[in-house]
């Protein structure tokens, strides 16, 4: 399935900027792109960075890369849900409760990496196992409509802004 299949209902519109910076791309080989790509972002992240924040109360780079795997776990589970036809509506999550329960001063690269790995490969996975009609399906999530299509291009786009906000602002 391609980004320019969606149509404005498969998602709600405060995730369009998540899906414009993608440009037409297919889903499968961005989740797979990025797989390759992002733990080379991660690795080109100096040291004396990783615990760094550009601003008081801002995220350390540590703590926006553990926000990207978090968010994509909260996605892939959404989208498993959905898939299944659940049809129970499911709650939003706190990401700022997330961020401070995340331990990230705790966490190196490698480890930053290796989760990633971990959770992309999970959501390549999952989201290979879904033909056009699971994809299609949708459901309920931060009381907006969402379709399982949607939610695996919203983890890419996600991805993608974070990694802009760290190169504009971290380094």
């Amino acid at each position: 399935m391609r980004s320019s299949d969606l149509s404005k209902s498969d998602y709600n519109n405060y995730y369009a900027p998540y899906l414009e910076i993608l440009g037409d791309k297919e889903l499968k080989d961005l989740l797979g792109s990025q797989l390759i790509n992002f733990p080379q972002f991660i690795k080109s992240i100096p040291n004396d960075k990783l615990h760094y924040s550009y601003a008081e109360g801002k995220c350390t780079v540590a703590e926006v890369l553990l926000h990207v795997i978090d968010t994509e776990r909260v996605f892939q589970y959404r989208a498993l849900r959905f898939a299944r036809n659940d049809d129970t509506p499911l709650p939003g999550f706190d990401q700022d409760l997330f961020v401070k329960a995340s331990n990230a001063s705790h966490w190196n690269k490698e480890q930053l990496i290796k989760a990633y790995e971990a959770v992309r490969q999970s959501t390549i996975s999952l989201f290979s196992s879904f033909g056009s009609i699971e994809l299609k399906k949708s459901g309920i999530a931060s009381n907006s409509s969402m379709s399982v299509a949607a939610l695996g291009f919203i983890c890419c786009g996600h991805q993608k802004h974070h990694r802009n906000i760290i190169r504009a602002n971290y380094l």
